[in-house]
């Protein structure tokens, strides 16, 4: 590997660290403020961060782009699904731990393929054995009774499905549009939706949002903000098959994160409901790419 690879790989490992530790943010957060004020604040923050390099101009011609038009109203609907999904992962971790949220978050790598299948998409093999280790990781992880999933580790997977159709939205305009600055408007729909939902619903006190000020901050300069610009940095020279690897860690520095800071526990059958998921989403990305990679090479093509 030459210099670059290695700083992209760095740069990945940082960006799952920062959103690791952020799910730990995000608890900590909810001492103070409740779930809605506390996403309003941190995506708007957010927002502000990447607002510079999203006022840069878009050096494409007008054919390789979408109207202003259409790229606005792509924006304001991606706000409202990251609106939906960030909700859900914020009112679940008042009934879950870090580790169990950042682990079913990442089921998203998987539920994103399976969903292609509705778009027509065909999905492998892999994603199949990818979507059963998951979900054997994570009826261990969860089913704290006999017959129901913990309350809210349902909500973590509702978020989930959610940010994989983020995911898809995303996928479908970015190549059309200028994405950092569809990532700030973005960015800005779903605080303003937070905010109202926090001003309709839940006491607001500058004495609380002072108290949140760090998690925010967190959550809002680092996670949002900087790991989102990080991520698209490093991935130019990044290889597909590296950045599978590391950004699934991100599942892994949430469990130690809420181990270290907020002395979270996870007893044997919850590590191997764990240890499942991870496996699940690292073969349904990592496969397809190994066997990619042995098709360009008996055929001696470029490896992807």
């Amino acid at each position: 590997m030459n210099s670059q690879t290695y700083r992209a790989n760095g740069l990945l490992l940082l960006t799952a660290l920062i959103w690791g530790t952020g799910f730990v943010a995000q608890r900590l957060g909810l001492d103070a403020v409740g779930p809605m004020l506390y996403n309003g604040l941190r995506f708007a923050l957010g927002a502000l961060i990447i607002l510079p390099l999203a006022l840069r101009p878009d050096h494409r011609s007008a054919s390789q782009r979408l109207s202003a038009g259409s790229a606005l109203a792509g924006s304001m609907l991606a706000g409202i699904i990251l609106f939906t999904a960030a909700s859900l992962q914020q009112f679940g971790l008042l009934y879950t731990s870090v580790a169990n949220a950042g682990f079913i978050t990442g089921l998203y790598v998987i539920i994103v393929p399976l969903l292609g299948l509705l778009l027509g998409h065909r999905s492998d093999a892999c994603a199949w054995l990818g979507a059963v280790l998951a979900v054997a990781g994570m009826y261990l992880l969860s089913m704290t009774g006999a017959s129901a999933i913990a309350f809210g580790d349902f909500l973590q997977l509702a978020g989930a499905l959610f940010w994989a159709v983020h995911v898809l939205v995303l996928d479908a305009l970015a190549p059309r549009t200028h994405a950092i600055r569809l990532a700030c408007l973005q960015f800005l729909m779903c605080s303003l939706l937070c905010l109202l939902a926090a001003v309709l619903t839940e006491p607001i006190a500058w004495t609380a949002i002072l108290a949140a000020a760090p998690a925010v901050a967190y959550g809002g300069v680092l996670s949002v903000g900087i790991a989102y610009t990080l991520q698209v940095v490093a991935q130019k020279d990044a290889s597909a098959a590296h950045a599978a690897i590391i950004m699934s860690l991100e599942a892994v520095f949430a469990a130690l994160a809420g181990w270290l800071v907020l002395g979270e526990t996870l007893g044997n059958r919850a590590l191997l409901g764990c240890t499942l998921m991870l496996a699940g989403m690292l073969v349904a990305q990592l496969l397809p790419l190994y066997r990619a990679r042995r098709v360009a090479a008996t055929m001696d093509l470029p490896t992807p």
